[in-house]
């Protein structure tokens, strides 16, 4: 839970009493608090103080609730705002949306559900500052952030814990479907660790035969084998005192595990045929888009490896679940594309754009970077529309299948979060930090959410 103190909250209620309870409550859990009984008030309370969130009765005398946060966010569009009201029609919760609000909550209000949205909102908030500071700290060493796109609380949570392990000598294992960014995460902590001035090595476990493998991780001796001709250096050898990323570390064979095992545990290995040990400084980080818990099931993959490996888990949700990703990732690789092809294209059709954010992307990011490149190469003017888009006649085209829409906003949002929920519990196989890091949420409030949607 997010540490009260650090947060101070102005309530504006004209019911002196709604106010006063409010107020107590929010003190008593440790909350600095302000209040106000109207817009101009509480106007003349933030020229002198300093808030970080609003908690604002939609329906007052004078000043009403909305135009109230419209001068809230042009005096400072940083303050959070929680619009408060017993009009709860689908009109109102819209209005307060469009003009900056970070939520809303209903009269009579649930205490423990507003708990719930000022730590959400917390939260997020920290999350968007330490970030703001890893993105600092990455300028600071000459890497260029560009790749970093996101929006969605969950790669809000994603890169946040990247940071905080990179200057660690933990083992990290990257988990995610094919295209979702592994690599980009393992290079963002090699970037941020104390590393940095080495190069970071990559070796693509499922692109070379098992022998290969071996020697290019370990190193062999001249004669080691048939077209051994010479003495090579192997990847860990190579690597000392920078950082090893081994990509489908689901593909391994046992003999080599056994191996890794070995380097993990003691920091030793030996190159094919020569008895010495050597010793690496290598800070190792894995990805697998495989279950290992599965292939430690079948007997594919060593249990005692996957703990070494799994010091620190971190988990990149599909595109899919985050589709609040996919504009700025369109823009980002429009403008990419276009400068690197010599095109004029500056942007998307509404169509086109509509198309692109209902899609799917079972390829993740690495499926949309390649459809916005190709778009951008083909495209006959300067806007891309649908017909510059990969989508054949006899695909499914995005939409198609889909449930019937919720009447109201209410309604829809309770039906995206119980399916986001519901993916990630299962994604997480029922792990509710996993779950609540990939949601981008705390924990608390993934339990309470799974309390109010029944879910197993």
């Amino acid at each position: 839970m997010t540490n009260a103190a650090n947060v101070s909250i102005l309530v504006v209620e004209d019911g002196q009493s709604q106010r006063e309870m409010l107020q107590d409550f929010l003190r008593e859990k440790g909350y600095e608090t302000f209040e106000a009984g109207q817009g101009e008030a509480a106007l003349d309370l933030l020229a002198r103080n300093y808030v970080d969130l609003m908690l604002v009765d939609y329906k007052m005398p004078g000043m009403n609730g909305i135009e109230l946060l419209e001068r809230v966010k042009r005096i400072n569009p940083e303050i959070d705002v929680i619009m408060m009201t017993a009009y709860g029609t689908v009109e109102t919760a819209v209005q307060a949306m469009k003009a900056g609000a970070a939520d809303y909550i209903a009269k009579p209000i649930d205490l423990d559900e507003l708990l719930i949205l000022i730590d959400r909102i917390s939260e997020r908030r920290t999350l968007q500052r330490e970030n703001e500071i890893l993105r600092e700290e990455l300028g600071r060493k000459g890497v260029t952030a560009r790749d970093i796109i996101f929006k969605s609380g969950a790669m809000n949570g994603v890169i946040n814990l990247a940071g905080r392990v990179a200057d660690s000598r933990a083992t990290v294992l990257v988990q995610g479907e094919s295209g979702t960014g592994k690599e980009l995460v393992a290079r963002l902590i090699h970037a941020l660790s104390p590393r940095c001035d080495r190069p970071m090595t990559v070796v693509n476990c499922a692109a070379l035969p098992e022998t290969l493998l071996e020697s290019e991780l370990f190193g062999h001796e001249k004669g080691a084998f048939t077209g051994a001709s010479q003495r090579r250096i192997g990847r860990f050898e190579e690597a000392d005192r920078g950082t090893l990323f081994l990509d489908e570390i689901g593909e391994l064979s046992q003999a080599v595990q056994v191996k890794l095992l070995r380097f993990l545990q003691d920091r030793e290995f030996q190159r094919i045929g020569d008895n010495r040990t050597l010793h690496s400084d290598v800070r190792v980080i894995s990805a697998t888009n495989r279950d290992l818990n599965a292939l430690i099931r079948e007997g594919t993959f060593r249990e005692d490896l996957f703990y070494r490996l799994n010091v620190v888990a971190i988990t990149l949700p599909p595109l899919r679940e985050r589709k609040e990703d996919i504009p700025p990732l369109m823009d980002h690789f429009l403008r990419r594309f276009a400068a690197q092809n010599g095109r004029p294209v500056t942007g998307f059709s509404s169509e086109a754009r509509d198309l692109l954010l209902k899609y799917d992307y079972p390829g993740n990011v690495r499926e949309l970077e390649n459809i916005i490149e190709r778009a951008v190469v083909i495209a006959r003017g300067t806007v891309i529309s649908v017909r510059d888009l990969p989508f054949a006649a006899g695909e499914r085209h995005p939409g198609q299948g889909e449930k019937k829409r919720p009447t109201g906003l209410n309604e829809a949002i309770e039906a995206l979060e119980r399916e986001m929920i519901q993916e990630a519990m299962n994604g997480s196989r029922n792990n509710q930090t996993q779950a609540a890091l990939s949601l981008g949420i705390s924990e608390r409030t993934l339990r309470y959410k799974l309390k109010k949607y029944e879910l197993k």
